[in-house]
């Protein structure tokens, strides 16, 4: 909410001498064009929670990246490095915070502090999707501009578990791990499911998706 301060000089008015009158936006003078800004800015906010919800639709995984000191042109830069399946998106902690509260992605709450810029990967290829931002960072020496932290399927990963995000295999490392495992003999496909739980889970989401396109298809 705005409040306007008027000060009047006792030339005016001996009754306002070193007065001021304070107005509220439902004050009868209260200035026109204050108001307009107020709705304004309340209706930008609203379109940037809008917006963070519809990259949210197909999100694979969000993360918060530390931006300050970035300048407008390292920014252009950056996105013309990034894939179209991954959007970078300039929105303050609170507006972000109230897309994502109460879904999967309000595990990110420890990064609702400081300047953060937050990518949005729409694609289960998630090594790829980051490593843009990593050579970016790489080449110009951000060292200080690091992910602060990424929500995947529903979990934290602090900036010291990342690696298990870069270093998650690719779509067809994944089918023919498990083409690989369900041809050979049992002790194979035992192994397969000792791996780390994240790999499982790619695992099976690639094969289920492979029997999907096979129905598809046919």
């Amino acid at each position: 909410m705005e409040v306007a301060l008027l000060s009047f000089s006792s030339s005016l008015s001996p009754l306002c001498h070193n007065r001021t009158l304070t107005l509220t936006p439902k004050s009868p003078n209260y200035p026109r064009h204050l108001t307009i800004r107020s709705a304004v800015s309340r209706s930008k906010k609203e379109e940037t929670v809008e917006t963070v919800k519809s990259h949210l639709e197909n999100c694979h995984l969000l993360a918060a990246i530390n931006y300050k000191g970035l300048t407008v042109k390292q920014f252009q830069d950056l996105r013309r490095t990034l894939p179209d399946t991954t959007k970078l998106v300039v929105a303050k902690n609170t507006l972000v915070f109230k897309a994502i509260e109460g879904t999967k992605w309000e595990a990110l709450k420890p990064c609702m502090k400081g300047m953060n810029a937050w990518l949005f990967v729409q694609t289960d290829e998630i090594p790829s999707a980051i490593k843009p931002y990593r050579s970016f960072q790489k080449e110009r020496k951000l060292e200080d501009n690091d992910f602060a932290g990424a929500v995947f399927e529903g979990k934290f990963y602090a900036p010291d578990n990342f690696k298990a995000l870069e270093t998650m295999p690719t779509r067809a490392e994944v089918y023919a791990k498990m083409l690989g495992a369900l041809q050979s003999p049992a002790i194979n496909l035992v192994s397969t499911l000792q791996a780390p739980a994240i790999e499982v889970i790619m695992v099976f989401k690639a094969y289920v998706k492979k029997l999907e396109d096979e129905s598809n298809a046919a």
